[in-house]
Order: C-alpha cells, then structure tokens, then sequence
C-alpha cells in the first residue's frame, strides 16, 4: 500500500490511444500521399485508356495484374533482399499500390457489364480478374526470387 499522499505525486499516464496515434501519425500520412499518387495514377491510365460503354473493361484489368505484379516484386524486394525504411512498405504498398489497384471500379464494371445486358462478359471478368491478380503476384514474387538466387552466384 502507498501512502495517500504518494497518490497525488504521481503523474497520470496518458491515455494508451492519444499516444498510439501519435505514434501511427507518420505512417498515415505517409499511406494517404502514396495513396493520391496510386489514384491519379489508375486516373491517367482510365484517361488514357477509356473502355467502352458496355465493352471489357481491360484498363481496369491490366491496372490491378501490372499493381499486383508490382506488389509480388516489390514484397519480396523489401521482405528478402533489401533493408528498407519503416515507412518505406506503408508508403509503396499499402499507398501507392492500393491507390492504383481499383477492385472498387472492378466491381463497379461488373454492375455495368450487367446492366447493358453483357452478363457473360460480366461473370467472365467477375472470374478473370482476381485470377489474374493473384497469378501476377505469385509469378512477379517468384522471378523476383530466381532473379535474386541468380545474381547472388
């Protein structure tokens, strides 16, 4: 037991969530900047390469295989080969690659496939897409590896 007096000497902690968020601040900031950087990106590349009314969407398909590959290469990159900043993963990847990838507007083009009458085409980029996705992350990660085995010879 402490003495009641010894209780008033003692300096409140501070709340463990004011103090977390402290120290979290870097990290969003640096999420949302890459995250702009991966939006306007995918943006340009809709505006450069704009799909027709009820046609495939293959912009929006090449944009989430070429963020998936990029994520494959780049994992493996800052996991096995290279002492990166802290910053460095939340920045690139969670920011700028998920600003770039758009599984949102994948969604949204399988509504409108649907409602101009392409169901077909719908459900077949419905399937295609997180296919391909998850085939260019483990194909992009396991060159990047042999690329590395190789060079390390």
């Amino acid at each position: 037991m402490t003495a009641p007096e010894a209780e008033s000497l003692r300096i409140p902690a501070a709340p463990r969530h004011r103090t977390a968020w402290r120290g979290q601040l870097p990290v969003v900031a640096v999420v949302a900047l890459g995250g702009g950087c991966g939006a306007a990106a995918r943006y340009g590349a809709g505006l450069a390469w704009p799909a027709a009314g009820g046609g495939f969407p293959w912009t929006t398909l090449w944009i989430n295989i070429t963020g998936c590959a990029v994520m494959g290469v780049f994992m493996v990159l800052i996991t096995e080969a290279l002492a990166a900043h802290k910053l460095v993963r939340p920045f690139f990847g969670t920011g700028v690659l998920g600003g770039f990838t758009t599984f949102s507007t994948y969604a949204v083009d399988v509504q409108q496939l649907i409602d101009h009458g392409h169901a077909r085409t719908a459900l077949v980029y419905l399937a295609a897409t997180p296919l391909a996705a998850l085939t260019a992350v483990w194909l992009a990660a396991t060159a990047t590896r042999r690329v590395l085995t190789w060079r390390q010879r």
